[in-house]
């Protein structure tokens, strides 16, 4: 099962096993990762699932669409070049060992 990694904003490093098909939000809310809210449940409508992506990942990731695009310009935090919606990333096997960062605040 792959794995994701979750970076607090204090620091601390919390691994999930993901299972594939599983957006990186969907495994946050339901094991309870308090940084991401996903309020819309994932349907690219509140950007409250923002994470930054380690930067030497972004290549691994799916190009990001419109939609998110948008939204990320009214992100809470810091819209940073690596910034993307987790509830549009799909955990996959190739994505195994992903890094993302929680951001200080979603609201």
């Amino acid at each position: 099962m792959p794995s994701v990694i979750y970076i607090h904003p204090n620091g601390s490093r919390q691994t999930l096993d993901v299972p594939a098909g599983q957006s990186v939000m969907q495994a946050a809310v339901s094991r309870g990762i308090e940084e991401i809210l996903g309020e819309c449940g994932g349907n690219a409508m509140c950007a409250t699932c923002h994470v930054y992506v380690e930067p030497d990942q972004l290549d691994r990731l799916p190009p990001m669409g419109d939609d998110e695009d948008a939204l990320l310009d009214g992100a809470a935090a810091d819209r940073l070049p690596n910034s993307r919606l987790s509830c549009q990333i799909k955990v996959t096997g190739e994505l195994d060992g992903l890094v993302v960062r929680l951001p200080d605040r979603q609201v």
